[in-house]
């Protein structure tokens, strides 16, 4: 998230809104967002349902994989990182910059 955050402005500059989600509940995203200081939106999919029918719930354990996602203004899927390579927005700022032209 920090990475994201630190990144903000290429992504503002694409045009793309970047969001947060995640299967914690809401106190406790809103003191992780305050913690890091992050300018975008989190939101909860504590339900697990988004997490679920995005296929990256792993079930056994209750939470999401850690997954980028980039969608089109039509709300197709353009992007997708997942593991370890999410963290790193690399790939996402160039699928936006991309989906912009």
């Amino acid at each position: 998230m920090t990475a994201y955050q630190a990144g903000i402005a290429k992504f503002q500059e694409s045009g793309a809104q970047v969001f947060g989600i995640s299967t914690d509940n809401i106190p406790s995203q809103r003191r992780f967002a305050e913690d890091l200081k992050l300018s975008f939106p989190l939101l909860s999919d504590f339900m697990r349902k988004v997490s679920r029918e995005y296929g990256v719930l792993i079930e056994e354990r209750g939470m999401a994989n850690r997954s980028t996602f980039v969608i089109d203004r039509d709300g197709r899927i353009q992007h997708i990182e997942e593991g370890s390579s999410a963290i790193d927005i690399t790939g996402a700022e160039t699928a936006c910059r991309r989906i912009r032209k």
